[in-house]
């Protein structure tokens, strides 16, 4: 069986879906100053790759969200992993506009489903869970029913973890940042100050906000 964590890890990092920078941090469109960039659209490119990953979710989705009718992408990034996953599983994709249209019919949601079908959300990464969230909203709103998120990567920030939990949403990644700096030390990629204050980072993002 595949450690979907560990391979998914160390694919991000040999396509440089993520860089990380201790020493100098960037800045996210939030403000946020953070030693690790991730720009998971690039898989896609990469056909093992973005197969891996498929792989991985429909698995995890067949594990944990068992029940799922609809597979929903959130936009845009998770809308290429959501439709290659539908297609393993052989169900029903929609997806998500981060907003409703201006014009037409106004839809927030793209295909078809009908309301109290078992949804589950794929996206391509999580730090607050913010954005998949308000997807999420958006679908209960027509009447789907969300039973889980599913997703990449995730920063694993406390903010996600109480904002599902408000939410009463459950969520899942293949990996995430703790795997992602073990298998960068042991790559030797990051060194042991680096690998330091990368965990530190973790412990307390907003320290870095002035840094």
């Amino acid at each position: 069986m595949i450690d979907y964590e560990t391979a998914i890890a160390k694919d991000l990092l040999e396509i440089g879906a993520v860089t990380l920078s201790p020493s100098a941090p960037f800045t996210w469109a939030s403000g946020l100053k953070s030693p690790i960039y991730t720009d998971n659209r690039i898989t896609i490119s990469y056909p093992a790759v973005r197969s891996r990953i498929a792989d991985g979710l429909a698995a995890t989705i067949k594990a944990e969200f068992p029940d799922a009718e609809v597979i929903g992408g959130v936009a845009t990034a998770g809308i290429p992993h959501a439709a290659l996953v539908a297609d393993r599983l052989d169900l029903p994709m929609v997806y998500l506009r981060s907003k409703p249209k201006d014009h037409g019919q106004g839809k927030q949601i793209e295909g078809a489903f009908t309301p109290g079908q078992k949804l589950v959300l794929i996206d391509d990464l999580l730090s607050t869970g913010g954005s998949v969230l308000k997807a999420a909203a958006a679908a209960q709103k027509e009447g789907a029913v969300v039973i889980g998120v599913v997703a990449i990567f995730s920063y694993q920030l406390p903010a996600a973890t109480q904002n599902f939990s408000a939410a009463g949403i459950p969520f899942t990644t293949l990996t995430n940042y703790t795997s992602l700096i073990h298998e960068a030390k042991a790559a030797g990629t990051i060194d042991e100050a680096e690998l330091a204050l990368l965990k530190a980072w973790r412990e307390d993002p907003a320290a870095w906000g002035t840094r």
